[in-house]
């Protein structure tokens, strides 16, 4: 069996403030410790459920933030950022059995984390085919189009509760719970305990329950906190500007979609 972990940090427990995620502060090591651990428990979860091989996609800020030394030798690592329209899920094909996403979060505008976002800071928000669309939802469905599930998720509570109504069989395990701009956090050996037995569980047994169907269309829209960047990106070819600070690109192909967004939501 083979695994792919997408891994972001603003979702990882502890994680309250932006220094946290920032490599060039202090502040971030512990955190940065605290996301390797978090990937290798879900690592762990995997191999106990039969994998082989596993690859891990460093998806946070610079792609430069785990520890690859503290992962198990199965384990094949993506750091930085190649331009792929696949974003957060880079190589990933239809090779694999399942994907995983670790201390991923809300998005942009929600209150169940302080990080709240959407791929950017300059993002207010995004929306697929009229639902609002977190970073979990976009590659969900870059997953799906290739027909490979999403089978666990860990994460901020609201992010969670997302995920269960994108998907009830994704299995979730919520570390923190953003209240203002603060966090109310699970102790870090707890995070791990759980999310290595989330991972096992949700790779054991028919893994056709994880699969979502995908629309026929996609119509995407991107509402930007600054005008400028909407008369920017509006000109990208099959795009439109709908108002001052949005654009809509809408396509059959979620290729294209993931493509758009590449360009879209890259500063």
């Amino acid at each position: 069996m083979k695994i792919y972990i997408s891994a972001d940090i603003e979702g990882v427990t502890g994680v309250t403030h932006w220094d946290e995620t920032d490599l060039n502060k202090a502040d971030s090591q512990i955190a940065r410790e605290q996301m390797t651990a978090e990937v290798v428990a879900a690592c762990e979860g995997a191999l106990q459920a039969g994998a082989s091989e596993i690859w891990v996609k460093d998806a946070h800020w610079t792609g430069r933030n785990i520890i690859a030394s503290k992962l198990p030798k199965e384990v094949k690592t993506i750091r930085g950022w190649s331009g792929s329209p696949m974003i957060m899920v880079q190589e990933l094909d239809i090779t694999f059995q399942g994907v995983v996403f670790i201390g991923y979060h809300a998005r942009a505008g929600m209150a169940t984390n302080p990080l709240s976002h959407t791929m950017t800071g300059q993002v207010a928000s995004v929306t697929i085919n009229d639902r609002q669309a977190s970073e979990f939802l976009i590659h969900a469905y870059a997953a799906a189009y290739l027909k490979v599930p999403v089978v666990f998720v860990s994460g901020d509570k609201g992010l969670c509760a997302d995920v269960s109504q994108f998907n009830p069989y994704i299995q979730t395990v919520a570390v923190k719970q953003g209240i203002g701009n603060s966090t109310i956090n699970i102790h870090p050996e707890l995070a791990t305990a759980l999310i290595r037995e989330g991972v096992a569980k949700a790779l054991t047994g028919d893994m056709n329950r994880f699969q979502v169907t995908m629309p026929a269309n996609f119509i995407t829209k991107i509402q930007y906190k600054e005008h400028t960047k909407a008369y920017l990106y509006g000109n990208y070819p099959g795009a439109n500007q709908v108002d001052a600070c949005t654009v809509q690109y809408e396509n059959k192909s979620y290729a294209e979609i993931m493509r758009f967004m590449l360009f879209a939501m890259s500063f």
